[in-house]
């Protein structure tokens, strides 16, 4: 069992979203595991069917507690999105005794279409992510973590075979389970085409009209598939980087899987070797990072904007953090040594951009760190140590 670094405020209600895997439910038994906790288990077939059918149960149910004076101060519901008509229950426990709610789900986008009563501001939202790098460790093995991912279930495989077999599963029955019977799509052949094509292009300016194209639907049904996947906990769609906000929601976003294995398995690459100093190696590598960031980013809630910059000239960077003036533009390498033609080219491209506030960061995996003009070169863990949890 891995120490979890998930810290939300347990004080008031609170939705947990993520993807399947992640281990929402493992670091809920672990965290609410004592005597004056209900449990709910809406994956529990039998449970489901009961709640269900009435839901009016749990609130016959707690008024009893509450009569035999062994009302529950934490009451966890497990997969509210199979039962949203519950959500009625928790708000009226909230208000009437201060009963603390912890709701887990995908994500709140069904909630949401079903006209689900989300709580009313009653309660806090929080992401849940794939293990990062400081709650793996010392079982941390940069290899491992780009070419299988880091979902917790993936520690436990054995070998590559059954780690294939992981991914296959969880690809198929992710789309199926959650995808497909969630109702958030109508079809799905064309959304199995997408993730496939999506995967192969990722980190790549999106092109929906191309995509659309390949996968036989419009434009339209092409962002509503991003948008799925990313309020699903299944990605992250990075926005480019303009002054002007209108201008910036004209251009062409990027978008990363949420895990390496995932991503690798759509793409039908998880059983092929990924070699340093290959192409795919580096893609893979920054992919890994901006997943890194992300998750701590949330998880420390640093409250960053992520963004990437690409000039008309063709002059990118891979990530830019942004929060109030502080701007952090941030180029990623697989390397294992600075290059500093490198650096210096990009601190040239980004004169135009660079204001007092602003940092201009190397990431690699070399261990050293040093400054190249105004480019502050560092070890890519080192660096996310630094900023979050230094």
């Amino acid at each position: 069992m891995f120490q979890r670094i998930f810290n939300p405020l347990i004080s008031r209600s609170f939705f947990v979203f993520g993807a399947r895997g992640v281990g929402k439910t493992s670091w809920l038994q672990e965290r609410f595991s004592s005597a004056g906790t209900l449990w709910v288990d809406l994956l529990d077939e039998d449970v489901f069917e009961r709640y269900s059918l009435k839901p009016q149960r749990l609130d016959a149910e707690l008024e009893e507690m509450k009569a035999s004076g062994k009302l529950p101060k934490i009451v966890v519901i497990d997969e509210i999105q199979r039962v949203p008509r519950l959500l009625n229950i928790a708000q009226k426990w909230i208000q009437r005794c201060g009963v603390v709610f912890v709701l887990t789900g995908s994500s709140a986008r069904k909630l949401r279409r079903g006209g689900a009563n989300l709580l009313g501001g009653r309660a806090n939202s929080y992401g849940m992510f794939p293990l990062t790098i400081r709650e793996l460790g010392k079982d941390f093995d940069l290899q491992h973590a780009l070419q299988w991912g880091t979902l917790p279930e993936m520690t436990r495989m054995r070998n590559d075979r059954e780690r294939v077999s992981y991914l296959k599963s969880y690809c198929s029955t992710y789309l199926k389970e959650e995808i497909l019977v969630e109702q958030l799509i109508r079809r799905l052949p064309p959304f199995r085409g997408f993730l496939s094509i999506l995967a192969q292009n990722q980190g790549n300016l999106l092109n929906y009209q191309k995509f659309a194209r390949d996968v036989g639907v419009d434009s339209k049904t092409i962002q509503s598939y991003i948008e799925i996947l990313e309020e699903t906990y299944l990605g992250i769609l990075l926005r480019p980087h303009h002054p002007s906000l209108r201008k910036s929601q004209l251009l062409s976003p990027k978008f990363y899987f949420f895990d390496c294995g995932v991503q690798r398995q759509l793409a039908g690459l998880a059983s092929s070797d990924l070699r340093p100093s290959t192409s795919l190696y580096g893609d893979t590598f920054e992919a890994f990072v901006i997943q890194e960031i992300y998750r701590m980013n949330s998880y420390s809630e640093a409250e960053y904007d992520l963004s990437f910059y690409s000039s008309k000239h063709g002059f990118e960077v891979d990530l830019i953090l942004s929060r109030g003036k502080e701007r952090l533009f941030i180029e990623i390498k697989s390397t294992e040594m600075v290059d500093e033609i490198e650096v210096r080219s990009l601190e040239d491209g980004l004169t135009e951009l660079l204001d007092s506030s602003s940092r201009v960061i190397y990431l690699s995996r070399d261990s050293r760190a040093q400054r190249i003009g105004r480019v502050e070169c560092k070890n890519y863990r080192a660096f996310i140590e630094e900023l979050f949890c230094g």
